[in-house]
């Protein structure tokens, strides 16, 4: 059946080549013919073009051979089309990205973007183009065709956008009932899945030469994301480009990475970008109005039609969707409307997250941070140079700190509206702390260089609206230990620290457990039931590990008390495991550690059962929402969710139809970066490259993940010399 199918696929190739007009056939065969592709041993695509438009068009050919259904579903996000593939269901999502995102709007843009933007979205749209045309045994969902333009739907590489801030059971009952009816339900969407105490994140640390062994900036690289969510790769052209590390997958830019000079990484931000306003509407007749200082302003009309998917072919349905001058209106709040205000600058935000991979040093580099487009992220810096930086942020509107934005403002009040950007020089920012560190965990950063630290008190409230998390805590454990900046470190050492196995939560939390047990009466019933468990933890070193029963027993009792604490603490701001130590009653720790036990002995047999036995990462297809099954083959993660305060990080829970907790998201890609006089890395993607299962490089990197076992990184081409499977041209 194989062959069969390789034959039928050869023969039905020249037949869609020709649909294509000839013009485009001789483009794109001329844009393959200047670009190479090698795939090293673990199926990494290095793709080199003569132009950085010719290695645009390699890398997402690239991108499509090792997942086009990635490629595809993130472009039907941001095109607002999911409900083309999906059906009826995701007519919402698709409206809240539609209310942004307008194609008539987007190609205006395009036809407005600097001759050297147009030619990478040219390219982009090309390169995928002729991956279609010669791989007809991929079917597209819905984007048979990729136009120039849609690059800019989808600029920006993090995960979860300002727009998915929009909650969509507002949305649905503002815009799916006659809207004067329309129920009040705009509610704040959760940040936290607070049931399982999963708190997601990413870590971005930079040494400085004066506290390393070799006087070489160290980086490291450790999105925390879901699993398989972005590609890993290198893109270089004899234009000067020549980056390497991961891309969201349709993207043409490295998002998280490095070049010869320099290297980024983000973390999510906790600055206000996105702001909702609460209109004061007034009905004059058959006229609806809002007021705005002393006039009445009409609401701007828009109709957006969307298409869904059904049993008997494609459907449609309209929309009429209110503005006023601060944005969409995206709920209703008793009599008022709440719209919100958020970044939305294509170009811009294009040219930024393609320009840093070019920049050569910190100046070139933070000159693309004067383009304010980057809203989601601070950034975490290195350079050849031996320069480190910092940015909290690099989308801050100017506010009246008289307001808080925390919730819906009074859009009728002027004094309300954005009055700027704050500059560059305004924002949150380090350059070369005298600890010779900094990082960050997406929490805070006023602790993030120990004593070279931000300070709050410098700065506006709405920089910064987070906490210091656990992960915080670990990480100046390992760079400050005890307010003196460790001075050796190499790029092994920064590797292992990514690593560290250290849970500073529990750390801080079991003491007040196990003094709750301390006191409680000799013949409590709870004396004898909890005797071991209890043993167990109080002996326990607070460090995870596969073969660790106190990793499991603390997780499960942990897990009980986020249940009830998680959101209280995280809105009162009090780190949940300060919350744990000095607010929780010892009835309650002692109650959560009896509700672990139980469900640790009902589901696993023990409440003694070792984490690699419950833990668990699996890869059985490339499903975008996955399945898990405890009869297939999976191994052990010794590392816990970002929490607990593990810098290493497996978010994982079980489902349908599994005892065994299977893993989600958590450290997707990690690299350490060494800039010496060459790049020396190391690094890792979860499972590994290719999302077709029947690849060698579909999960042969899932060993090495689970043990922080970073593997070279081949940035060089004499690197590749006994290491490359495959080169080729786009085509062939």
């Amino acid at each position: 059946m194989r062959r069969f199918s390789v034959f039928a696929v050869l023969l039905l190739a020249p037949v869609l080549l020709c649909a294509q007009s000839s013009a485009d056939l001789s483009r794109w065969k001329a844009e393959a013919a200047r670009v190479t592709i090698v795939r090293d041993d673990w199926g990494i695509a290095h793709v080199h073009g003569k132009t950085d438009a010719d290695a645009v068009f390699g890398m997402i050919y690239a991108q499509c051979e090792d997942d086009f259904n990635r490629v595809e579903t993130n472009y039907l996000t941001g095109l607002g089309r999911t409900a083309e593939g999906e059906g009826e269901s995701a007519l919402w999502q698709d409206l809240r990205q539609r209310l942004f995102i307008d194609p008539e709007d987007l190609k205006r843009d395009y036809a407005a973007s600097p001759d050297w933007l147009r030619k990478l979205m040219d390219a982009w749209a090309d390169g995928v183009n002729y991956y279609l045309a010669t791989h007809p045994d991929t079917h597209p969902k819905v984007l048979t065709h990729f136009e120039p333009w849609m690059a800019l739907s989808f600029t920006e590489g993090s995960i979860g956008g300002d727009i998915e801030r929009v909650n969509l059971k507002g949305l649905q009952a503002f815009y799916g009932t006659n809207q004067s009816n329309a129920a009040s339900s705009r509610l704040d969407p959760p940040r936290f899945d607070w049931s399982s105490a999963d708190l997601s994140g990413s870590n971005g640390v930079a040494v400085a030469p004066s506290n390393t062994a070799d006087h070489h900036a160290l980086l490291l690289i450790n999105p925390h994301t879901s699993y398989f969510f972005r590609s890993e790769l290198q893109m270089s052209s004899d234009e000067g480009l020549d980056a390497y590390g991961a891309v969201t997958w349709g993207q043409f830019f490295i998002y998280q990475g490095f070049n010869p000079r320099v290297g980024w990484m983000h973390t999510s931000s906790g600055v206000d970008a996105v702001d909702e306003y609460r209109e004061t509407v007034v009905r004059n007749g058959g006229k609806l109005g809002y007021r705005y200082g002393e006039k009445t302003l009409p609401f701007t009309e828009k109709q957006i039609t969307l298409r869904y998917k059904t049993p008997q072919g494609l459907a449609s349905r309209m929309f009429t969707a209110l503005y006023t001058l601060h944005g969409p209106v995206i709920a209703r709040d008793g009599d008022n409307y709440v719209t919100i205000q958020l970044m939305n600058t294509p170009i811009p935000a294009l040219e930024q997250s393609y320009l840093r991979t070019k920049a050569r040093n910190y100046a070139e580099y933070r000159k693309t941070m004067e383009l304010f487009a980057n809203s989601s992220n601070n950034t975490v810096f290195a350079d050849a140079d031996g320069d480190i930086a910092y940015w909290q942020g690099n989308f801050i509107p100017r506010r009246d700190t008289h307001f808080d934005y925390t919730k819906p403002v009074d859009g009728s009040n002027p004094a309300t509206n954005w009055n700027g950007l704050l500059t560059i020089d305004e924002v949150p920012h380090l350059l070369n702390p005298k600890s010779g560190f900094l990082f960050n965990c997406n929490d805070s950063p006023w602790n993030g260089a120990g004593e070279s630290s931000l300070r709050q008190s410098d700065y506006p409230a709405y920089v910064e609206q987070g906490i210091e998390s656990a992960r915080g805590h670990h990480a100046m454990q390992l760079l400050d230990p005890n307010g003196q900046p460790r001075r050796n470190f190499t790029l092994e050492s920064l590797e292992h620290a990514a690593f560290d196995s250290y849970l500073p939560w529990f750390a801080r939390t079991i003491p007040a457990l196990t003094a709750a047990y301390d006191a409680l009466p000799a013949d409590a019933p709870q004396k004898k039931e909890l005797s071991g468990q209890v043993t167990l933890l109080r002996n326990w070193d607070d460090r995870w590990g596969a073969d660790s029963p106190a990793t499991s027993l603390a997780v499960f009792w942990g897990t009980e008390l986020m249940k009830t604490v998680g959101r209280a603490a995280y809105q009162a701001k009090i780190p949940s495991e300060e919350w744990v130590a000095t607010r929780v009653s010892p009835d309650a720790l002692l109650n959560a550690l009896s509700a672990a036990s139980a469900r640790l002995t009902t589901e696993f047999g023990s409440w003694q059962t070792p984490w690699g036995q419950i833990n668990r990462f699996q890869r059985v297809n490339d499903d975008i929402k996955p399945s898990f099954s405890d009869s297939e083959p999976s191994i052990p993660v010794p590392f816990t969710y970002s929490a607990w305060g593990s810098l290493a990080s497996c978010s994982a829970r079980p489902y349908p139809g599994t005892k065994r907790w299977y893993c989600t998201a958590g450290n997707s890609f990690v690299a350490v970066v060494e800039f010496g006089p060459r790049i020396h890395a190391v690094g890792i993607t979860a499972g590994g490259e290719s999302g077709n299962p029947q690849s060698p490089h579909f999960d042969d990197e899932a060993q090495r993940y689970v043990s922080g076992n970073l593997r070279e990184i081949y940035f060089y081409p004499d690197q590749l010399k006994g290491h490359t499977e495959r080169t080729y041209h786009p085509g062939e």
